[in-house]
């Protein structure tokens, strides 16, 4: 039987706030990520400089793993994810959920009734990231076509779904991380 010190160990991942300095490494990560909408290196800049309270990097060892950006919308008790990233090499371990959860535990979102994002029909890992994040919480997840592929994008992108999850009270929120 193997001891313990034989066991490879389950790398822990650390969240935090970004900060400016964190552009490059989390537009590199969503580079890596090869079905995400690559932005430019500039606007990850300021996502983690001028959002910062409202998105989270996720590390192991130093290196940025997990990025979510997201902001309140302006007036409204609505929580706006805009982009997901999870490294191929922390798949698995559940770290969107996780990042998902810290975010919302956060001051910053205390008077987030509601999440929203949006996802295209064929961003399977993101229609399964957000049912799993609903059920976990105990709620459910809606959606209808809001940015259409004709009306809005011109022919040049996939129909984005808008997805709701009328969120618990913040205590819930506490408790299911």
């Amino acid at each position: 039987m193997p001891k313990d010190s034989d066991t490879p160990r389950t790398p822990k991942p650390h969240f935090r706030k970004p900060n400016a300095k964190d552009g490059a490494g989390i537009w590199e990560l969503v580079r890596a990520c090869k079905t995400l909408d690559e932005n430019s290196l500039y606007a990850y800049l300021i996502q983690a400089d001028h959002f910062r309270d409202t998105c989270v990097v996720s590390e192991i060892d130093g290196v940025i793993v997990g990025w979510i950006s997201g902001h309140m919308i302006p007036g409204k008790d609505t929580f706006f994810v805009w982009q997901v990233a999870v490294s191929p090499k922390a798949r698995g371990l559940g770290l969107g959920k996780a990042m998902l959860l810290e975010l919302l535990q956060r001051n910053e979102t205390d008077n987030a009734t509601t999440l929203t994002t949006t996802i295209t029909p064929d961003n399977d890992a993101s229609w399964g990231l957000f049912r799993s994040f609903a059920r976990h919480i105990g709620r459910a997840l809606t959606d209808i076509p809001h940015f259409e592929k004709e009306t809005h994008f011109g022919g040049a992108h996939d129909t984005e779904h808008l997805v709701t999850i009328i969120l618990p009270d913040t205590a819930d929120i506490r408790r299911a991380a």
